[in-house]
Order: C-alpha cells, then structure tokens, then sequence
C-alpha cells in the first residue's frame, strides 16, 4: 500500500481563460508523487464522511473527477461509497487502485467506516490510499477526534479517541493555519483544549499542502508541520523541505 496522509491535497490552478479551477497540488511535490506508477485504465473509489448526504457526496465525487482531469492524471471512473451501495464496499475495493478517504465530520465518517468493517476491509490492500482532513485523522490506529462542532469540547459524552482504521500509528490535525487561532466553545481550540489531550501523546499538526507519504514501512513528512506532546509544540518542518518519522 502507498499511503498519503494530507490536510488538503488540492490548490488554484488559473486557467489560461483567466478562470481558477482546482486540481492536486504541486506543493512539496505532491502531485509528481501522487502520479509515480500511475497507469492509464485506474479505478478510483472515493468513501464519504457522511453517508446520510447523497447529495453533498455526489457534488464531492463531481469535483474530485475534476481535480484528476485538471492535474492530468487519467482515472477510468471514480465511485462514490455511502449508504447507498455501501454493501457493494468489497466489489468496489477490488475494482479500484485508488482510494480516496474523504474530509468531514470525524466522528460520523468513524462510525461508517466501522459500520462498514473498513479497517478489516483495508487489510492486505495494495493500492494506493488518500486521505483528506478527517478521512486522515481516521486512519490512524488509535484517532484523535479533535472537538469541531461547538458544543463538542465540553460535552462529557464526547469521544476524543476512538478506534481508526490502523493503517499508521501518527494521530494527525489538518488544516493548522486555519485551527491555530480558533475559538470553540469559548476557549483556545489548541492552547486549551488539545494541548491539554496531547498529554502522554504525540499529534502532528500539517498545514494544507503538506502530507506524509507511508510506503515500505518508512513514513515520510513533507511541508510545513508542527509536533505538539505533551502539553508542548514546536515546529518541526518546513515548506518544500521533508523529514523522516519512522
């Protein structure tokens, strides 16, 4: 399996038409890695967060079909899995050598994947796996569910750590250029809430555009990215630069 680990893979391409359409990024050579080995004739089978959203998940698969076309990377077909044909998940994994894991809510799409027995499912696939903002925080083997939601950080009912689907051992937070400054629930989303959870842990905060790359047992990390343990954070990488993890 070849595993890519991102906040946000995507970026403005401006169009010679003076248009901005999206595609993969170039960012910290992303996309020259993502099409390594690529062939012509590849299935793409994208899972959503949210099962209950046909609607939401078919604009999604619309636009990801685009950002394959746009970065010329040719794919056959791309699908969509939510409750809708969620019972065709081991004809459809067969069928694809692309699997993409989409962003969202990480709580509900956790308890899809689950409901869908996705981590035993995954066992032994040798494709390549993407994940994207919630879609990578849930691969992890033990997930950090950062609270989003308000109300989320102080309801004593709330998960923060639920079971992935183990395809790493690194508990990622996307998006950190965006949630460094954020308010929930009127405290500091980072400063009070998750450094306090990072206690005896260790969580990697990626800004979009960066990624970890997981292939042959080595865990590599491109672009700027912070570490936050214990209680502590400190920057650890940074754009168009890469480090080793494992």
């Amino acid at each position: 399996m070849r595993l890519f680990l991102t906040s946000s893979p995507c970026s403005p391409y401006l169009q010679k038409d003076g248009r901005t359409l999206y595609g993969y990024s170039e960012e910290n050579g992303f996309l020259k890695r993502l099409k390594e080995g690529w062939e012509p004739g590849w299935r793409c089978l994208m899972i959503g967060s949210d099962p209950e959203d046909a609607a939401g998940n078919d604009r999604m698969a619309k636009e990801f079909e685009g950002f394959f076309s746009i970065s010329g990377i040719p794919v056959l077909s791309l699908v969509m899995c939510d409750k809708r044909n969620a019972a065709d998940l081991p004809r459809l994994l067969s069928e694809s050598r692309i699997v993409i894991l989409a962003g969202g809510h990480v709580p509900t799409q956790n308890a899809f994947f689950r409901r869908i027995g996705l981590a035993a499912r995954m066992k032994g696939y040798d494709g390549t796996v993407m994940g994207i903002s919630a879609g990578t925080m849930n691969c992890a083997g033990t997930v950090y569910a950062q609270p989003e939601l308000a109300g989320e950080s102080r309801d004593p009912g709330y998960e923060r750590f639920l079971s992935g689907l183990g395809l790493t051992g690194l508990m990622i937070l996307p998006h950190y250029q965006e949630t460094r400054d954020r308010m929930l629930d009127g405290r500091r989303l980072m400063e009070d809430i998750t450094y306090e959870d990072s206690a005896g842990r260790v969580f990697y905060a990626l800004a979009d555009g960066s990624y970890v790359l997981a292939q042959d047992g080595r865990e590599t990390l491109y672009g700027e990215a912070w570490k936050i343990e214990d209680g502590k954070i400190r920057k650890i990488c940074g754009k168009e630069a890469w480090i080793s993890l494992s």
